[in-house]
């Protein structure tokens, strides 16, 4: 079979199949979805090569109106692999990426790969000591970054012993010539693009880094269980770790995404993604990155989320699928312009990262006539483990069924040793082969959440009798009032039903008669007032007594992670320090 053939099943709603009683989720596959995928031993990097082969002079991606095509990337991967092989980068060193979504970012990330490196994405909005933490803890010894992060990377450099190369790019070298030229004059130097590198011998300015190497392939022997990437996240505990994802990872989750939108994708590979949300995340690594090579397409990067930049690259450049997020979404529905811009191009967008508002759904849909599903996943599982049907049934509320390959179950949240049935709440695990190795050099981390072969995701869910999944809350999130449970997305779904609030998010306080007590923090919608009572009366018509928050703050925004995830965490902190 070629590289990631679905295995033949045909399952969905117009012939439904006869589902193990411990998978009945099966039956509800839209048609031509297969219950699993072949996921060949081999590299990352070969569907990259593969995608060359077939499609040399197809645009493998789009920035800012210039196009660099499959055989030219493939090229330039070649030459950054082997520039770091010169530089003595073997196979399970830590290459660390501190870059926007560019060229340079798949060139960086692809070569990486290519010459058998680590990579460990980072994010441009990080603090230093963040950074610091982050590349120390994987002994990171290049680091590609963008030139207007270099500052930051030149102060911690000296910090980090293993550390010995910085390759610096610089965003206008893959610009259209006009639009180089305007950004050489009017923008570089005031927003702090243009620096001046030391000529120390190990500072390299990524256009003569590309240069140096050879265009050959580098030939490094690598395995599917090869690690691939040191991927920075919260964990199921919220506490900074480094998951191990391998190649074989990475490249079944590209493939089970593949095999879920079977019908939308096209095989020929003539599909444009547009990627607004960022690579450096596992989310744009998995949906944007990895799927775009998977299947031959054009990825459409955008190198900042600017509203009128994104509308403006759907309407103009004409992608068909788009990853995102629920505040993403919301934004495009709720542009002023919105009717300027044709949206039709559109035929399916992924939303992840947090909890898709049923009404944002409704009204995208209405807006593009593209699908929006709402998908599920976690970092340690690369992420995606769960996915609504793109033509099928649909339930409010829920995260949809596990995908092709991916085994999902409920367990008491006390033990973790005992599944639960349906409709009975407890921790959401999973087992498939998205699921990493383990955490990086945390082998007591690795333990808790590694169990038997499931890895246990933190959040509380329940499976309904047809196999669809809903997430109740996370572990960690939930409140105990009184020595009652109160599961905070129940009570956020509550106050969204109010037709003056924007963004709502709620957590528990210290209280000395309840232990916990329910507070809602709420944004209301633009020119919108309202009072705690208002709030309390409407949650009191929709809530059990113990579930209505107790307390109510009015903000003007709320605190959230570069996903538009809102952390909770922040919040009870900030209680903290009130001295509640």
């Amino acid at each position: 079979m070629p590289v990631g053939t679905a295995s033949p099943r045909d399952t969905g709603l117009s012939d439904p199949v006869q589902a193990p009683r411990n998978h009945p989720w099966l039956q509800w596959y839209d048609p031509g979805v297969p219950a699993t995928v072949d996921v060949p031993d081999t590299a990352l990097a070969a569907l990259l090569s593969e995608a060359a082969i077939r499609h040399p002079r197809r645009p493998a991606i789009r920035f800012l109106g210039r196009s660099l095509v499959y055989r030219d990337l493939d090229e330039s991967v070649n030459r950054f692999a082997n520039h770091l092989r010169d530089l003595g980068v073997r196979k399970g060193d830590r290459v660390a990426l501190l870059l926007p979504n560019c060229p340079q970012m798949v060139i960086a990330a692809y070569g990486g790969l290519r010459a058998g490196a680590v990579l460990v994405p980072s994010s441009p909005l990080a603090a230093e000591r963040e950074l610091r933490q982050a590349w120390d803890e994987a002994g990171v010894r290049v680091v590609v970054c963008l030139s207007a992060f270099y500052p930051k990377v030149h102060r911690i450099r000296q910090d980090l012993p293993p550390l010995e190369h910085v390759v610096v790019a610089r965003i206008k070298d893959y610009f259209p010539p006009l639009l180089r030229l305007l950004f050489t004059l009017l923008r570089e130097g005031p927003e702090g693009h243009r620096v001046r590198l030391p000529a120390d011998g190990h500072t390299y300015p990524f256009d003569r880094f590309l240069a140096a190497g050879s265009p050959d392939d580098p030939n490094v022997p690598l395995a599917g269980d090869d690690l691939a990437l040191l991927q920075p996240t919260g964990g199921t505990t919220g506490t900074p770790k480094l998951a191990m994802l391998s190649h074989h990872n990475l490249l079944a989750n590209a493939l089970q995404i593949r095999a879920w939108f079977v019908n939308l994708l096209e095989p020929d590979g003539s599909d444009i993604l547009l990627g607004v949300i960022p690579l450096f995340h596992i989310y744009g690594i998995t949906t944007v990155l990895n799927l775009a090579v998977a299947i031959g397409g054009t990825m459409l990067l955008q190198p900042r989320v600017v509203l009128r930049d994104v509308l403006k690259s759907i309407d103009r450049e004409r992608p068909h699928f788009f990853p995102g997020i629920p505040t993403l979404y919301l934004a495009v529905n709720d542009a002023p312009a919105v009717s300027r811009y044709d949206l039709r191009s559109l035929k399916a967008a992924i939303s992840g990262a947090a909890p898709l508002p049923h009404e944002v759904q409704i009204e995208f849909e209405r807006l593009t006539g593209a699908k929006l599903v709402e998908g599920y996943g976690l970092t340690e599982a690369s992420p995606v483990t769960h996915c609504t049907p793109v033509e099928g049934r649909r339930k409010i509320g829920s995260i949809g069924l596990p995908l092709p390959g991916t085994d999902a179950a409920v367990f008491d949240p006390d033990t973790g040793t005992r599944t639960l049935p349906p409709g009975e709440i407890g921790e959401l695990a999973v087992r498939g082969p998205q699921v990493m190795r383990g955490y990086w050099r945390g082998p007591d981390e690795t333990h808790d959440v590694l169990r038997d072969g499931w890895l246990f995701t933190g959040d509380l869910a329940e499976m309904d009798d047809e196999g669809f999944f809903r997430i109740v809350d996370r572990k960690k999130d939930l409140i105990i009032s009184g020595g009652l449970n109160v599961y905070p997305r129940e009570v956020e779904e509550a106050l969204y039903e109010h037709h003056k609030v924007h963004k709502v998010a709620v957590a528990g306080i210290p209280d000395v008669r309840w232990g916990e007590a329910v507070k809602a923090y709420i944004v209301l919608e633009e020119g919108e007032m309202a009072t705690t009572e208002e709030m309390i009366g409407h949650c009191r018509d929709r809530l059990a007594r113990y579930k209505v928050p107790k307390f109510v703050e009015f903000r003007a925004d709320l605190p959230e992670n570069m996903l538009g995830k809102v952390l909770r965490r922040r919040l009870r902190e900030e209680e903290t320090c009130r001295g509640h």
